[in-house]
Protein backbone atom coordinates (compact mmCIF):
# COMPACT_ATOMS: atom_id res chain seq x y z
CA UNK A 1 0.00 0.00 0.00
CA UNK A 2 1.40 3.29 -0.86
CA UNK A 3 2.41 5.99 1.45
CA UNK A 4 -0.47 8.32 0.35
CA UNK A 5 -3.35 5.45 1.68
CA UNK A 6 -2.57 5.96 4.98
CA UNK A 7 -1.50 8.28 7.78
CA UNK A 8 0.19 7.74 11.42
CA UNK A 9 -0.91 9.73 14.71
CA UNK A 10 1.89 9.65 17.52
CA UNK A 11 1.07 10.28 20.68
CA UNK A 12 3.93 11.49 22.93
CA UNK A 13 2.67 11.39 26.34
CA UNK A 14 4.34 11.19 30.29
CA UNK A 15 3.23 7.27 30.62
CA UNK A 16 2.74 5.73 27.27
CA UNK A 17 3.85 6.96 23.61
CA UNK A 18 1.36 5.82 21.23
CA UNK A 19 1.54 5.02 17.79
CA UNK A 20 -1.61 4.86 15.28
CA UNK A 21 -1.56 3.82 11.54
CA UNK A 22 -5.24 4.28 9.92
CA UNK A 23 -6.73 5.07 6.60
CA UNK A 24 -9.83 5.98 6.00
CA UNK A 25 -12.60 3.53 4.37
CA UNK A 26 -15.42 4.02 1.50
CA UNK A 27 -17.70 5.11 4.40
CA UNK A 28 -15.55 7.80 5.58
CA UNK A 29 -14.98 6.31 9.05
CA UNK A 30 -11.45 5.24 9.85
CA UNK A 31 -10.08 1.42 9.66
CA UNK A 32 -6.50 1.03 12.37
CA UNK A 33 -4.13 -0.96 10.08
CA UNK A 34 -1.96 -1.14 13.75
CA UNK A 35 -0.80 0.35 16.67
CA UNK A 36 2.16 0.33 18.63
CA UNK A 37 2.83 1.37 22.32
CA UNK A 38 5.35 1.76 25.03
CA UNK A 39 6.60 2.87 27.70
CA UNK A 40 7.47 6.74 27.84
CA UNK A 41 10.39 7.12 29.23
CA UNK A 42 11.84 10.77 29.12
CA UNK A 43 8.70 13.02 29.07
CA UNK A 44 7.78 14.68 32.66
CA UNK A 45 4.36 16.62 32.74
CA UNK A 46 4.05 16.18 28.90
CA UNK A 47 7.02 17.92 28.09
CA UNK A 48 10.60 15.98 26.73
CA UNK A 49 13.32 16.31 29.32
CA UNK A 50 15.83 13.75 28.02
CA UNK A 51 15.88 13.22 24.28
CA UNK A 52 18.00 9.94 24.33
CA UNK A 53 15.38 7.92 25.92
CA UNK A 54 12.30 9.55 24.17
CA UNK A 55 13.93 8.46 20.90
CA UNK A 56 14.13 5.30 21.87
CA UNK A 57 10.55 5.11 23.65
CA UNK A 58 9.23 6.34 20.46
CA UNK A 59 11.24 3.70 17.89
CA UNK A 60 9.94 1.02 20.37
CA UNK A 61 6.18 2.73 19.19
CA UNK A 62 6.68 2.89 16.06
CA UNK A 63 8.53 -0.52 15.42
CA UNK A 64 5.56 -2.12 17.08
CA UNK A 65 2.91 -0.31 14.91
CA UNK A 66 5.03 -1.41 11.86
CA UNK A 67 5.28 -4.95 12.77
CA UNK A 68 0.99 -4.98 13.66
CA UNK A 69 0.63 -3.64 10.00
CA UNK A 70 2.96 -4.27 7.77
CA UNK A 71 3.39 -0.99 6.59
CA UNK A 72 6.62 1.15 6.54
CA UNK A 73 6.05 4.46 8.79
CA UNK A 74 7.32 7.86 7.05
CA UNK A 75 5.93 10.82 8.52
CA UNK A 76 3.88 11.51 11.70
CA UNK A 77 1.33 13.84 13.28
CA UNK A 78 2.31 14.49 16.61
CA UNK A 79 0.68 15.87 19.76
CA UNK A 80 1.65 19.07 21.47
CA UNK A 81 0.64 19.58 25.40
CA UNK A 82 2.66 20.45 28.87
CA UNK A 83 2.51 23.24 31.30
CA UNK A 84 4.09 25.53 29.21
CA UNK A 85 0.93 25.71 26.77
CA UNK A 86 -1.41 29.00 26.95
CA UNK A 87 -4.14 30.48 25.34
CA UNK A 88 -5.10 33.85 24.80
CA UNK A 89 -7.77 35.91 22.43
CA UNK A 90 -6.91 38.62 19.73
CA UNK A 91 -9.08 40.82 17.16
CA UNK A 92 -7.42 41.54 13.71
CA UNK A 93 -8.33 43.15 10.67
CA UNK A 94 -7.86 43.30 7.20
CA UNK A 95 -8.55 46.12 4.71
CA UNK A 96 -9.26 44.94 0.87
CA UNK A 97 -8.11 46.34 -1.83
CA UNK A 98 -11.56 45.77 -3.45
CA UNK A 99 -14.86 45.41 -1.98
CA UNK A 100 -16.21 44.82 -5.12
CA UNK A 101 -14.66 41.49 -5.08
CA UNK A 102 -16.45 38.28 -3.22
CA UNK A 103 -13.96 37.25 0.17
CA UNK A 104 -12.31 34.15 -0.72
CA UNK A 105 -9.74 31.55 1.36
CA UNK A 106 -6.57 34.07 0.17
CA UNK A 107 -8.01 36.99 2.51
CA UNK A 108 -8.48 34.62 5.39
CA UNK A 109 -5.61 33.20 4.93
CA UNK A 110 -4.02 36.93 4.85
CA UNK A 111 -5.90 37.83 7.65
CA UNK A 112 -4.49 34.53 9.49
CA UNK A 113 -1.03 35.08 8.96
CA UNK A 114 -1.68 38.43 10.36
CA UNK A 115 -1.92 37.08 13.56
CA UNK A 116 1.25 35.04 13.26
CA UNK A 117 3.08 38.20 13.37
CA UNK A 118 2.24 38.86 16.57
CA UNK A 119 5.10 39.99 19.16
CA UNK A 120 5.60 36.91 21.40
CA UNK A 121 7.35 36.54 25.41
CA UNK A 122 11.04 35.56 24.31
CA UNK A 123 11.23 32.15 23.49
CA UNK A 124 7.14 31.66 22.97
CA UNK A 125 5.68 30.98 19.04
CA UNK A 126 2.12 30.33 18.57
CA UNK A 127 1.21 27.07 17.73
CA UNK A 128 -2.27 27.78 16.63
CA UNK A 129 -4.42 30.52 15.39
CA UNK A 130 -8.49 29.72 15.89
CA UNK A 131 -10.49 32.35 13.93
CA UNK A 132 -13.83 32.13 16.51
CA UNK A 133 -16.06 34.43 14.34
CA UNK A 134 -15.72 36.85 11.64
CA UNK A 135 -17.16 40.39 10.72
CA UNK A 136 -17.38 42.29 7.70
CA UNK A 137 -17.69 45.55 7.49
CA UNK A 138 -19.33 46.07 10.80
CA UNK A 139 -21.41 43.32 10.44
CA UNK A 140 -20.71 40.77 13.58
CA UNK A 141 -21.41 36.41 14.26
CA UNK A 142 -20.67 35.57 10.77
CA UNK A 143 -19.36 31.91 10.84
CA UNK A 144 -18.18 31.21 7.17
CA UNK A 145 -17.35 34.96 5.14
CA UNK A 146 -16.19 33.08 1.82
CA UNK A 147 -18.38 34.47 -0.55
CA UNK A 148 -19.76 37.59 0.83
CA UNK A 149 -18.59 41.50 -0.16
CA UNK A 150 -16.87 43.93 1.87
CA UNK A 151 -13.61 46.25 2.55
CA UNK A 152 -13.03 45.64 5.46
CA UNK A 153 -12.46 41.80 7.09
CA UNK A 154 -11.81 41.49 10.95
CA UNK A 155 -12.26 38.16 13.10
CA UNK A 156 -11.89 37.35 16.61
CA UNK A 157 -8.87 34.63 17.29
CA UNK A 158 -8.36 32.13 20.02
CA UNK A 159 -4.39 31.74 19.68
CA UNK A 160 -2.67 28.96 21.34
CA UNK A 161 1.01 29.81 22.38
CA UNK A 162 3.82 26.90 23.70
CA UNK A 163 7.48 27.34 23.93
CA UNK A 164 9.76 27.16 21.30
CA UNK A 165 12.63 24.90 22.89
CA UNK A 166 9.98 21.83 24.13
CA UNK A 167 8.76 22.66 20.21
CA UNK A 168 11.64 22.22 18.98
CA UNK A 169 12.64 19.26 21.35
CA UNK A 170 9.90 17.34 20.22
CA UNK A 171 11.18 17.89 16.38
CA UNK A 172 14.57 16.98 17.51
CA UNK A 173 13.15 13.61 18.97
CA UNK A 174 10.79 12.71 15.72
CA UNK A 175 13.87 13.89 13.35
CA UNK A 176 15.96 11.36 15.42
CA UNK A 177 14.18 8.91 15.77
CA UNK A 178 14.05 8.28 11.80
CA UNK A 179 10.80 9.85 11.27
CA UNK A 180 9.37 12.81 9.50
CA UNK A 181 7.33 15.45 11.53
CA UNK A 182 4.07 15.81 9.37
CA UNK A 183 2.35 18.44 11.80
CA UNK A 184 2.08 19.65 15.10
CA UNK A 185 -1.17 20.01 17.04
CA UNK A 186 -2.20 20.47 20.39
CA UNK A 187 -3.75 17.40 21.95
CA UNK A 188 -6.67 18.96 23.59
CA UNK A 189 -7.77 19.92 20.20
CA UNK A 190 -6.87 16.21 18.80
CA UNK A 191 -8.46 14.58 21.70
CA UNK A 192 -12.07 16.47 20.82
CA UNK A 193 -11.61 15.44 17.02
CA UNK A 194 -11.85 12.07 18.45
CA UNK A 195 -14.56 12.09 21.61
CA UNK A 196 -16.69 15.31 21.22
CA UNK A 197 -19.92 14.76 18.41
CA UNK A 198 -20.73 18.32 16.42
CA UNK A 199 -24.11 18.75 18.34
CA UNK A 200 -21.99 18.55 21.95
CA UNK A 201 -19.65 20.94 19.95
CA UNK A 202 -23.08 23.01 19.15
CA UNK A 203 -24.39 23.05 22.50
CA UNK A 204 -21.50 23.53 24.68
CA UNK A 205 -19.21 21.31 26.18
CA UNK A 206 -15.70 21.11 28.30
CA UNK A 207 -13.54 18.66 27.21
CA UNK A 208 -11.08 17.17 29.93
CA UNK A 209 -8.68 15.07 29.12
CA UNK A 210 -6.88 13.53 32.03
CA UNK A 211 -3.43 12.02 30.81
CA UNK A 212 -0.96 10.58 32.74
CA UNK A 213 1.20 13.84 33.52
CA UNK A 214 -1.14 16.63 32.54
CA UNK A 215 -5.02 16.99 32.23
CA UNK A 216 -5.63 19.14 28.90
CA UNK A 217 -9.19 21.29 28.45
CA UNK A 218 -10.64 22.37 25.27
CA UNK A 219 -13.82 24.36 25.60
CA UNK A 220 -16.24 24.38 22.77
CA UNK A 221 -19.70 26.59 22.51
CA UNK A 222 -21.63 27.12 18.61
CA UNK A 223 -19.39 24.72 16.87
CA UNK A 224 -16.11 26.45 18.22
CA UNK A 225 -13.20 25.94 20.08
CA UNK A 226 -13.58 28.97 22.81
CA UNK A 227 -10.67 28.17 25.53
CA UNK A 228 -8.06 25.60 26.16
CA UNK A 229 -5.72 25.31 28.95
CA UNK A 230 -3.27 22.92 29.80
CA UNK A 231 -2.86 21.91 33.93
CA UNK A 232 0.29 20.44 35.08
CA UNK A 233 -0.50 17.46 36.93
CA UNK A 234 -2.87 14.17 35.83
CA UNK A 235 -2.90 10.26 36.57
CA UNK A 236 1.25 10.49 38.07
CA UNK A 237 0.12 12.76 41.35
CA UNK A 238 -2.51 10.10 42.29
CA UNK A 239 0.05 7.47 42.13
CA UNK A 240 2.62 9.53 43.59
CA UNK A 241 0.15 10.14 46.38
CA UNK A 242 -0.37 6.39 46.51
CA UNK A 243 3.10 5.16 46.84
CA UNK A 244 3.80 7.79 49.67
CA UNK A 245 0.27 7.37 52.32
CA UNK A 246 1.21 3.54 51.48
CA UNK A 247 4.66 3.32 51.52
CA UNK A 248 5.06 0.81 48.42
CA UNK A 249 6.85 1.12 45.25
CA UNK A 250 5.29 2.63 42.31
CA UNK A 251 5.09 -0.63 40.68
CA UNK A 252 2.46 -1.67 43.32
CA UNK A 253 0.54 2.03 43.67
CA UNK A 254 0.07 2.07 39.91
CA UNK A 255 -1.77 -1.59 40.01
CA UNK A 256 -3.79 -0.84 43.11
CA UNK A 257 -5.23 2.02 41.58
CA UNK A 258 -6.04 0.77 38.14
CA UNK A 259 -7.42 -2.39 39.86
CA UNK A 260 -9.49 -1.55 43.38
CA UNK A 261 -8.85 2.98 43.18
CA UNK A 262 -12.14 4.84 43.74
CA UNK A 263 -12.64 8.42 43.72
CA UNK A 264 -15.43 8.12 46.20
CA UNK A 265 -14.85 7.11 49.70
CA UNK A 266 -17.83 6.02 50.79
CA UNK A 267 -18.48 3.02 49.03
CA UNK A 268 -16.00 0.89 50.68
CA UNK A 269 -16.70 -1.13 53.52
CA UNK A 270 -14.04 -0.66 56.76
CA UNK A 271 -13.46 -4.17 56.66
CA UNK A 272 -12.41 -4.44 52.39
CA UNK A 273 -8.24 -4.95 52.31
CA UNK A 274 -5.62 -5.33 50.21
CA UNK A 275 -2.51 -7.64 51.04
CA UNK A 276 0.68 -6.65 49.28
CA UNK A 277 3.90 -8.29 49.16
CA UNK A 278 6.37 -6.85 50.98
CA UNK A 279 10.43 -6.26 49.51
CA UNK A 280 12.67 -8.96 49.68
CA UNK A 281 11.46 -11.54 52.50
CA UNK A 282 9.86 -8.13 54.31
CA UNK A 283 6.44 -8.58 55.86
CA UNK A 284 3.77 -7.99 53.50
CA UNK A 285 1.43 -5.32 53.94
CA UNK A 286 -2.12 -4.51 54.04
CA UNK A 287 -3.71 -1.29 53.23
CA UNK A 288 -7.42 -0.74 53.05
CA UNK A 289 -9.44 0.10 50.14
CA UNK A 290 -11.22 2.88 52.17
CA UNK A 291 -8.06 4.86 52.94
CA UNK A 292 -6.91 4.33 49.62
CA UNK A 293 -9.86 5.84 47.96
CA UNK A 294 -9.64 8.54 50.53
CA UNK A 295 -5.78 9.26 49.10
CA UNK A 296 -7.28 9.00 45.39
CA UNK A 297 -10.33 11.10 46.21
CA UNK A 298 -8.35 13.94 47.80
CA UNK A 299 -5.99 14.41 44.75
CA UNK A 300 -9.01 13.82 41.93
CA UNK A 301 -10.97 16.42 43.68
CA UNK A 302 -7.69 18.88 43.78
CA UNK A 303 -7.21 18.15 40.12
CA UNK A 304 -11.25 18.31 38.79
CA UNK A 305 -11.13 21.63 40.93
CA UNK A 306 -8.61 23.38 39.03
CA UNK A 307 -10.19 22.59 35.57
CA UNK A 308 -13.46 23.84 37.06
CA UNK A 309 -11.81 27.55 37.76
CA UNK A 310 -10.88 27.05 34.29
CA UNK A 311 -14.15 26.70 33.22
CA UNK A 312 -15.48 29.65 35.31
CA UNK A 313 -12.47 32.04 33.68
CA UNK A 314 -14.32 30.84 30.31
CA UNK A 315 -17.41 31.86 31.64
CA UNK A 316 -19.68 29.03 31.80
CA UNK A 317 -22.04 30.87 34.70
CA UNK A 318 -23.15 33.57 31.98
CA UNK A 319 -25.92 32.84 30.14
CA UNK A 320 -24.98 33.10 26.70
CA UNK A 321 -21.68 30.97 27.45
CA UNK A 322 -23.44 27.93 29.26
CA UNK A 323 -22.28 24.65 28.36
CA UNK A 324 -25.20 22.88 27.60
CA UNK A 325 -23.65 19.46 27.13
CA UNK A 326 -21.49 19.79 30.25
CA UNK A 327 -17.91 17.51 30.40
CA UNK A 328 -16.83 14.62 28.72
CA UNK A 329 -13.49 13.27 30.53
CA UNK A 330 -11.47 11.01 28.19
CA UNK A 331 -7.85 9.62 28.63
CA UNK A 332 -6.27 6.87 30.51
CA UNK A 333 -7.28 8.89 33.84
CA UNK A 334 -10.99 8.82 33.07
CA UNK A 335 -11.16 4.82 33.37
CA UNK A 336 -10.90 5.84 37.92
CA UNK A 337 -14.04 4.26 39.53
CA UNK A 338 -16.77 6.70 40.03
CA UNK A 339 -14.89 9.41 38.78
CA UNK A 340 -18.01 10.49 36.71
CA UNK A 341 -20.03 11.22 39.79
CA UNK A 342 -17.61 12.80 42.11
CA UNK A 343 -16.98 15.47 38.59
CA UNK A 344 -20.83 15.70 38.77
CA UNK A 345 -20.94 16.10 42.43
CA UNK A 346 -18.34 19.06 42.37
CA UNK A 347 -19.06 20.63 39.25
CA UNK A 348 -22.97 20.33 38.80
CA UNK A 349 -22.83 19.42 35.55
CA UNK A 350 -23.76 16.64 32.98
CA UNK A 351 -20.69 14.63 32.55
CA UNK A 352 -20.06 11.49 30.22
CA UNK A 353 -17.14 9.46 29.54
CA UNK A 354 -15.46 10.40 25.86
CA UNK A 355 -14.59 6.74 23.80
CA UNK A 356 -12.83 7.44 20.77
CA UNK A 357 -15.13 4.87 18.89
CA UNK A 358 -17.56 6.98 16.65
CA UNK A 359 -14.70 8.01 14.03
CA UNK A 360 -14.00 4.23 14.03
CA UNK A 361 -14.96 0.99 11.74
CA UNK A 362 -16.75 -1.13 13.07
CA UNK A 363 -14.43 -3.73 13.31
CA UNK A 364 -11.73 -1.82 14.83
CA UNK A 365 -10.00 -3.61 17.66
CA UNK A 366 -11.55 -2.99 21.21
CA UNK A 367 -8.73 -1.91 22.57
CA UNK A 368 -7.97 1.15 20.76
CA UNK A 369 -11.62 2.40 21.22
CA UNK A 370 -10.69 3.26 24.88
CA UNK A 371 -10.78 6.40 26.21
CA UNK A 372 -6.57 5.78 26.63
CA UNK A 373 -6.23 5.86 23.00
CA UNK A 374 -8.29 9.52 22.36
CA UNK A 375 -5.63 11.78 21.91
CA UNK A 376 -3.78 9.30 19.39
CA UNK A 377 -7.09 8.60 17.48
CA UNK A 378 -7.60 12.39 17.15
CA UNK A 379 -4.07 12.41 15.81
CA UNK A 380 -4.86 10.20 13.49
CA UNK A 381 -7.80 12.38 12.29
CA UNK A 382 -6.02 15.13 11.60
CA UNK A 383 -3.32 13.24 9.93
CA UNK A 384 -6.00 11.85 7.43
CA UNK A 385 -7.96 15.38 7.05
CA UNK A 386 -4.40 17.23 5.93
CA UNK A 387 -3.56 14.77 3.46
CA UNK A 388 -7.23 14.98 1.95
CA UNK A 389 -7.01 18.77 1.99
CA UNK A 390 -3.19 18.23 -0.02
CA UNK A 391 -5.13 15.86 -2.75
CA UNK A 392 -8.09 18.49 -3.10
CA UNK A 393 -5.63 21.25 -3.71
CA UNK A 394 -3.41 19.32 -5.92
CA UNK A 395 -6.64 18.61 -8.40
CA UNK A 396 -7.67 22.37 -8.33
CA UNK A 397 -3.99 23.30 -9.24
CA UNK A 398 -4.08 20.50 -12.31
CA UNK A 399 -7.70 21.84 -13.13
CA UNK A 400 -6.27 25.50 -13.10
CA UNK A 401 -3.09 24.88 -15.25
CA UNK A 402 -5.25 22.53 -17.87
CA UNK A 403 -8.07 25.29 -18.05
CA UNK A 404 -4.48 27.58 -18.54
CA UNK A 405 -3.26 25.45 -21.31
CA UNK A 406 -6.42 25.57 -22.91
CA UNK A 407 -6.68 29.58 -23.07
CA UNK A 408 -3.86 31.10 -25.87
CA UNK A 409 -0.50 29.91 -24.00
CA UNK A 410 -0.31 32.94 -22.20
CA UNK A 411 2.95 33.24 -20.38
CA UNK A 412 1.59 36.23 -17.85
CA UNK A 413 -1.60 34.13 -16.72
CA UNK A 414 0.87 31.13 -16.12
CA UNK A 415 3.02 33.08 -13.80
CA UNK A 416 0.08 34.57 -11.69
CA UNK A 417 -1.57 31.23 -11.82
CA UNK A 418 1.91 30.02 -9.92
CA UNK A 419 2.42 32.82 -7.99
CA UNK A 420 -1.21 32.29 -6.17
CA UNK A 421 -0.55 28.93 -5.90
CA UNK A 422 2.31 29.49 -3.76
CA UNK A 423 0.64 31.66 -1.44
CA UNK A 424 -2.06 29.16 -1.00
CA UNK A 425 0.98 27.39 0.86
CA UNK A 426 -1.23 27.34 4.25
CA UNK A 427 0.85 29.10 7.48
CA UNK A 428 1.09 26.35 8.76
CA UNK A 429 3.17 23.99 6.45
CA UNK A 430 5.56 27.43 6.02
CA UNK A 431 5.70 27.04 10.14
CA UNK A 432 6.20 23.43 9.80
CA UNK A 433 8.86 24.33 7.30
CA UNK A 434 10.74 26.61 9.30
CA UNK A 435 10.53 24.20 12.24
CA UNK A 436 12.14 21.44 10.37
CA UNK A 437 15.23 23.61 8.88
CA UNK A 438 15.86 24.57 12.18
CA UNK A 439 16.14 20.72 13.00
CA UNK A 440 18.18 20.33 10.01
CA UNK A 441 20.55 23.06 11.16
CA UNK A 442 20.72 21.46 14.67
CA UNK A 443 22.41 18.82 13.17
Amino acid sequence: MEQGNYSVGLDIGTTKIVAIIGRENEYGKIEILGTGRSKSLGVHRGVVNNITQTISSIQQAVEQAELNSGLKIGSVVVGIAGQHIRSLHHSDYITRPNSEEVIDNEDLDKLCNQVYKLVMLPGEEIIHVLPQEYKVDGQSEIKEPVGMYGGRLEANFHVVVGQVSSIKNIGRCIKSAGLDLGNITLEPLASADAVLSQEEKEAGVALIDIGGGTTDLAIFKDGIIRHTSVIPFGGNVITEDIKEGCSIIEKQAELLKIKFGSAWPGENKDNEIVSIPGLRGREPKEITLKNLSKIIHARVVEIVEQVYVEIKNYGHEEQKKKLIAGIVLTGGGSQLKHLKQLVEYITGMDTRIGYPNEHLAGDSDEEVASPLYATAVGLLMNSLEAKKKDRIAHQEEAHEEEVLVGQENDMGAKASAAATHTERKSIFDKWSEKLKDFLDNAE
